[in-house]
This record gives C-alpha cells, structure tokens and sequence, in this order.
C-alpha cells in the first residue's frame, strides 16, 4: 500500500526546514563575534595656554614742545621701547604718525616736515652744549629720512627688544630746506603711534 503525502503537508515541512536553516545561518554570524580578546586603555592631559605680546609704556622726551623752526632745522628726541617680562617676543614693530591742529602746510610730503630713525645699543646722550644727540655704543639706521606723515617700518630695532627687552631710538625731526614762506607761523601735533606684532605660528 503507497503513501500519498498531500500538497499541503509538504510545503509545510519545507518552511519548517528553510525557517530552521535561517535560524543556524544566524546562529553562526552571532558566533563570529563571541572570542574573547584582551584590550587596554591609557590617557594624558595637557594644559594649554595662550601668551600675550606687551609694548610698554612709551618713555622719552618726544611729548617735549617745540617752536621756531625754520627750514633747515630739526629737533632730535629720544624714545625708550620696552617688551614687558610676560611678553612673547615680537614679529613686527611699526611707527604711525598722524597730525591735529593743523594751521598752514605742514602735510606737504615735499617741502614739510622730515622724519629720521636712529637705535643705540646704549640709552642716547644730550651732547655736551647741544640739542643732539649722541650714541656712546653701535648706531643702527632704522628710518632714513623721509616725509614725517605716515607709517614706518621699525624691523631693524626688534632684535634689541627681542634679545635685551630695551630699544633706544633717537626720533629725528626736520623742516625741509626747500620748504617756502607757506610754512611761516604753521604748527602741528604729531601723535607717534607705536605698535609691536607678534612672530609668526610656530611649533611648539
């Protein structure tokens, strides 16, 4: 006598094998990750902090009034730069000058006012029975002479900052020989703006 197995049953079995396959298909990725492994952990901590870059307070005879000049004349004015102990050391030091109270034409950048920069090594001296200014160590030009208006490069005075924290520089201030009866009775304040930057990003 034959077995007949019905269509209904038969489907059945096959889901119930492909359900069980599935199920051990599953099983053995979930075995994948079971091993055991040894692992360890290690940190650090590090401050940080930011510096500061600090001119200090301008010191010298430069704020000292002057009159009756005529052209051909100059005045010459001493002027201390420090770097303050907490500073880092400077990139960049500039000079800006700017004029108020301005009567006749003293901005003429021809026939007006000069402006020279002189550094010593040593602070600059009143010579003896003058009004100049003399250097008992090495001179180094900062500015040659130029129109006084305007803004100025002071590179050559950073290594004294950066290595002694001290610049000595002698400001030098002229009335152009050419410059023509408009400058009878003029006047001026000039302001000296001085400013320091910082060197550029480096590692640390």
């Amino acid at each position: 006598m034959s077995t007949t197995t019905r269509p209904g049953r038969r489907r059945t079995a096959t889901k119930v094998f492909a359900s069980l396959a599935l199920l051990a298909g599953a099983a053995s990725v979930a075995g994948l990750g079971t091993f055991g492994a040894f692992t360890d952990t290690t940190t650090a901590d590090q401050k940080v902090s930011t510096g500061t870059i600090d001119l200090g307070d301008l010191k010298g005879s430069i704020s000292e009034p002057v009159s009756g000049l005529v052209p051909g004349d100059w005045i010459e004015r001493r002027v201390t730069l420090t770097r303050a102990a907490n500073s880092e050391r400077f990139g960049s030091l500039t000079l800006t000058t700017s004029v108020s109270e301005v009567k006749g034409a003293v901005t003429d950048p021809t026939n007006g006012p000069l402006l020279a920069v002189d550094a010593c090594s040593v602070p600059w001296v009143d010579q003896d029975g003058t009004a100049e200014l003399t250097c008992g160590g090495e001179t180094t030009g900062v500015v040659s002479s130029r129109s006084a208006l305007g803004r100025f490069d002071l590179k050559d005075a950073l290594p004294a900052l950066n290595d002694h924290a001290t610049a000595h520089l002698r400001i030098t201030l002229k009335l152009a020989e050419t410059a023509g009866n408009e400058y009878k009775n003029a006047s001026a304040k000039v302001r000296f703006t001085f400013d320091a930057g910082q060197l550029g990003g480096k590692p640390l």
